[in-house]
């Protein structure tokens, strides 16, 4: 299979999936204020966490409606943990209006015990956010710089710097098709799904490293009539079921932990299958074919 030729085709496809994310990015910033759902870890606010009386589980909305009699629109999620223990994740309270939370908890459920209780303020939100884009900023960075030390001494007049910038795009690539499920899907965003991205990006540029080192390998052996485009499908064929059988491999007990683990994971969980499922296809039908493209169209052979 000729995966360079039909490189429209894969960013048709990409194209597609990015310009969905972008729509409903752009939709809940004009319906909610913010392209995503971001959690109190950067806009600020309060957490409790509570384990009520053994047997005592009564549904998340039962909980909603006890909060929201005293502190109406306070609650932003609850989440089951399991053990009959609630996330409840609010708008920052006060110690008056934390004692009047639990005092309404106590009364329509028991007795329960607080497991812990964080109240997170707006600027300390603002700049956590501030540290998540600097974070991914110089680990893309980072990546460039070492793809191109890497490969400096590949053959062919082939600039090392095409290589770094080709990986880019690919990350670039898994991160805006990521956050525009995460978008589309209402997901929340925290710190944990900022982990979930610098963990997806060193998957995904770990893939495509394999990928770029074959070819730099097979670039050796480039024959007189063999363009880029045919080297870099050779490569591909040879690493293709290497890549494929590691991201299987990786997404099985990723989603076994999604199906029977810890909903306070979950999400973290589910950005991780998307990233990687993303991930596995822009190293094989993006970062190679933007590196043909590029190449070739220097007419360098």
């Amino acid at each position: 299979m000729k995966f360079t030729k039909y490189r429209k085709i894969w960013f048709s496809i990409s194209f597609i999936a990015i310009a969905i994310g972008v729509f409903a990015m752009v939709s809940n910033r004009m319906n909610n204020g913010s392209v995503l759902n971001y959690g109190i870890d950067f806009t600020g606010g309060s957490v409790m966490e509570v384990q009520l009386t053994e047997g005592v589980t009564p549904e998340i909305e039962a909980v909603y409606q006890t909060i929201d009699a005293v502190f109406p629109g306070a609650v932003g999620q609850i989440t089951i943990t399991g053990d009959d223990t609630y996330v409840i994740q609010s708008k920052e309270m006060s110690d008056a209006q934390s004692t009047t939370v639990s005092e309404a908890i106590t009364e329509s459920f028991g007795t329960f015990e607080l497991i812990r209780a964080n109240t997170i303020g707006p600027k300390v939100g603002n700049s956590l956010k501030k540290d998540a884009a600097i974070a991914l900023t110089v680990t893309l960075i980072a990546i460039v710089l070492y793809i191109a030390y890497a490969f400096r001494k590949v053959p062919k007049k082939v600039s090392p710097w095409k290589f770094g910038f080709a990986a880019i795009v690919a990350l670039a690539h898994d991160i805006i098709i990521t956050l525009g499920i995460f978008a589309l899907l209402g997901l929340e965003v925290n710190a944990f799904f900022i982990t979930a991205l610098l963990t997806i990006m060193g998957f995904s540029v770990h893939d495509t490293i394999v990928v770029f080192d074959r070819i730099r390998e097979n670039l050796k052996k480039q024959g007189r009539d063999d363009t880029f485009g045919d080297i870099a499908d050779i490569s591909l064929k040879q690493t293709m079921a290497r890549s494929i059988n590691t991201s299987v491999s990786t997404l099985f007990p990723l989603l076994a932990l999604y199906i029977w683990g810890s909903p306070s994971i979950s999400t973290f969980i589910f950005a991780l299958i998307v990233g990687i499922f993303v991930g596995t296809y822009s190293s094989i039908f993006i970062a190679s074919p933007v590196l043909t493209m590029w190449q070739e169209s220097g007419r360098v052979r």
